[in-house]
């Protein structure tokens, strides 16, 4: 990831393809949180899964229909939610969504790019 100091300058950081029509770009972080942006294609999907970070999100464009333990939510630009560490979830995207997460502590696996 390009940095300058504090500052991640945006056009400098490339996009991770995660999943077929998902894309990933690591914004920023620190000692104890991270910031990412995720691009989703209409009908993609982020499968379930589990991690041990905490995750709270911001549903910037589109919609997303995302799964976290036995609670499901239609999600539209606007929403939030919070998602503790160890939970199950997922996510699908019917239409083109930008999702905005941050992971407390940083995800070692996001500081690829």
């Amino acid at each position: 990831m390009a940095s300058g100091g504090p500052f991640f300058k945006g056009e400098q950081i490339d996009q991770v393809e995660m999943a077929p029509g998902v894309r990933r770009r690591t914004l920023g972080h620190g000692t104890h949180m991270l910031l990412a942006e995720f691009t989703l294609g209409a009908e993609s999907e982020v499968a379930m899964h589990t991690h041990p970070h905490d995750q709270v999100g911001y549903v910037v464009s589109g919609s997303l229909r995302l799964t976290v333990g036995d609670d499901t939510l239609a999600c539209e630009a606007g929403d939030s939610y919070y998602i503790p560490g160890g939970v199950p979830h997922q996510g699908v995207a019917p239409e083109d969504a930008v999702v905005v997460d941050v992971f407390c502590p940083p995800r070692e696996d996001y500081l690829d790019s």
